[in-house]
């Protein structure tokens, strides 16, 4: 397994939604110790998730929201680790798109607290990008877990269905800029960022519209 409590691996795939298909590449979280791990958003390649995981218990299989890239494994992860997947209910119409006959095991819940190898991830719930999208913040290694709500470069899309300009705005501003500047955030694509480096730019993103 990786030194250190995060790992990290990058998968490649399609994003479909409103009738588009879009490639794109996914970053998969694996949180824990040398003995257990949560995984955050099984995307894409089942094969590579499970060598992160590298034989350790997985506690649950977390899904920040439910576009397909980021939920398109998570059955089969779970099953594969015995493992129970979380998801916020509100996320319920993306998740039957993909999986309408499979249901998430647990629901996902602000304040919601997920514990594996000595890491605390506690759920923040951050609505726009889509209706129950949900950061992860594990306060003692300073590090949050943004799914596709904050960038680095600024919000998550909200141009298409179940998502909101406002609503992603609102949460980023209330939720996520309160949090200590040196927060380490790791983002569901792309490149990570502070949030004391995108704080500055709340402005600019309200004022561009996206």
């Amino acid at each position: 397994p990786p030194s250190g409590p995060v790992g990290h691996v990058v998968t490649s795939g399609t994003f479909s939604l409103d009738g588009g298909t879009w490639e794109v590449d996914n970053n998969v979280w694996v949180v824990g110790d040398e003995n257990e791990v949560v995984v955050v958003d099984a995307a894409h390649d089942l094969e590579k998730i499970a060598e992160a995981v590298a034989g350790r218990r997985v506690v649950a299989v977390v899904c920040t929201h439910a576009h397909d890239d980021h939920v398109n494994q998570a059955p089969h992860l779970a099953d594969r680790f015995a493992a129970p997947i979380l998801l916020a209910p509100a996320e319920a119409p993306l998740w039957d798109m993909t999986w309408p006959d499979r249901k998430p095991d647990r629901e996902l819940h602000d304040g919601d607290v997920i514990e594996a190898g000595g890491v605390s991830l506690r759920a923040i719930t951050t609505p726009g990008h889509s209706p129950g999208s949900t950061c992860l913040y594990a306060e003692d290694l300073g590090i949050l877990f943004t799914g596709d709500t904050l960038f680095n470069g600024g919000p998550g899309a909200t141009g298409r269905s179940y998502s909101s300009f406002d609503t992603i705005i609102d949460s980023i501003r209330g939720r996520l800029l309160t949090l200590p500047g040196d927060t380490a955030v790791r983002t569901g694509h792309g490149d990570s960022t502070t949030i004391g480096a995108e704080l500055p730019h709340l402005e600019e993103w309200i004022s561009r519209g996206h």
